[in-house]
């Protein structure tokens, strides 16, 4: 169903909560050597005692594949939001492959694929470590939800996809494991074979995306197969073969729709959670969002962000 006005979806998805509590710890783990690199993950836990394991959301940072960090201010918000409703929130380093590199275009894919290559292995590394580590960390390994910004939310689709096509990189996780959602801020994913098909069915995935995205694509940019897919497009597909989704879009607005949700959007993005991951609701349902006072810069493109 199509719904154009944000009130009436929340009137459809029931809110839910976990216990409050007061105090947010924070510890780093190494859970890789890569590259003469270790990569890090911050975990973030309230200090309250659960009686059964927790779900857990990861999240995979943004900046073109090029730049960024796991605990970048801007992003405590909805760390902190989320820890605080009980669940263990994970923030994960990943290898920067497009550092140095020329801005990525239809003739010039190779250094981009190669770091979507790089992020998503490491995904799958960090993944199989909270897995492995399961029991001490009060995890719930049937609810590990995938989130990320721009860069790492091409990560986290294209990681999805991958699992549920079962490419090489996937063998890394045990045979029977599935992430249980899977959150877009921003993304696409990246396909030599046109449209992006499944195997399995994707797990219920949330889609925010600006309708003027120029950095990365609100719908697709390809040359004959390959290509990077966006939301919209992603979606389109989505709906055709019945697969659970909630997609945002966020009308007139560029590449910040990559920031500002998980700020201004987290009671949507924990009901989301709520009904779709948790109560396997198989809705499929579109927003379309428009804020007038919000100003836009729909102006940032590959060129200018790589080569500034």
């Amino acid at each position: 169903m199509k719904i154009n006005n944000l009130f009436v979806i929340l009137g459809l998805l029931s809110c839910f909560s976990f216990a409050q509590a007061k105090g947010i710890q924070k510890t780093t783990s190494i859970f890789a050597v890569k590259d003469s690199s270790e990569l890090k993950m911050d975990i973030y836990t309230v200090d309250s005692t659960f009686s059964s394991p927790q779900p857990c959301l990861m999240f995979v940072f943004g900046g073109g594949f090029k730049e960024g960090k796991r605990d970048e201010p801007g992003y405590q918000s909805y760390f902190d939001f989320f820890a605080k409703k009980g669940f263990v929130v994970v923030s994960i380093d990943y290898r920067l492959g497009m550092k140095g590199q020329k801005a990525p275009g239809v003739f010039n894919t190779k250094p981009l694929e190669n770091a979507i290559s790089l992020a998503v292995e490491d995904l799958f590394s960090a993944t199989e470590f909270l897995i492995e580590k399961a029991d001490s960390l009060n995890i719930d390994k049937k609810r590990i939800i995938i989130s990320g910004s721009s860069a790492g939310a091409i990560t986290v689709l294209q990681a999805e996809y991958e699992l549920k096509n079962h490419f090489p990189l996937a063998t890394e996780l045990p045979g029977d494991f599935r992430y249980a959602g899977v959150i877009s801020f921003a993304g696409g994913i990246f396909s030599t074979e046109g449209m992006p098909t499944y195997a399995e069915s994707p797990a219920p995935t949330l889609f925010f995306h600006g309708s003027a995205d120029k950095l990365v694509p609100y719908k697709e940019t390809r040359l004959f197969n390959k290509g990077m897919f966006g939301s919209k497009s992603l979606t389109k597909n989505f709906h055709k073969n019945n697969y659970p989704y909630l997609f945002y879009s966020m009308e007139g607005l560029g590449h910040e729709v990559a920031s500002f949700p998980m700020k201004e959007f987290l009671p949507e993005i924990e009901q989301f959670i709520e009904n779709f991951v948790f109560e396997r609701k198989p809705w499929m349902v579109e927003v379309y969002f428009t804020d007038k006072q919000r100003k836009t810069n729909a102006s940032i493109t590959p060129n200018s962000y790589y080569n500034k």
